[in-house]
């Protein structure tokens, strides 16, 4: 006997992807910020090398930050973690806040830098 296989049985694939893909409003300043992050990713990702001693990496971080949190809020987490990969800067797990505390104000840009001590 043979079966054949039906793809309508079949359950639906899941597509991978290195950046996030929970659910995020899809703003024009998100879609924007993220498009520019993937842009990076797609050309010149691959010449900078695998050097991001951070999990996730910078850029997946950027497009994370961005989907989460907006154009303005989630690119000065981006930048701020750039800033902290460099030398002597830090390493390990540095995920992206689910939520930001009030103290993280859109007029107060500078305090994003402690965005890496306020998870959860």
């Amino acid at each position: 006997m043979c079966q054949f296989h039906d793809p309508a049985a079949a359950p639906p694939r899941k597509r991978y992807s290195r950046n996030f893909d929970g659910p995020w409003r899809k703003t024009p300043d998100r879609l924007f910020g993220t498009a520019l992050v993937r842009l990076y990713q797609l050309t010149l990702s691959g010449f900078v090398g695998n050097s991001c001693r951070h999990l996730p990496t910078c850029s997946e971080y950027a497009y994370e930050a961005i989907a989460r949190h907006g154009l303005w809020s989630g690119g000065w987490m981006a930048l701020f973690r750039v800033m902290r990969c460099g030398p002597g800067g830090t390493h390990g797990l540095d995920p992206v806040p689910e939520k930001l505390g009030p103290e993280f104000a859109w007029y107060l840009p500078w305090r994003y830098w402690r965005c890496s001590a306020c998870k959860k």
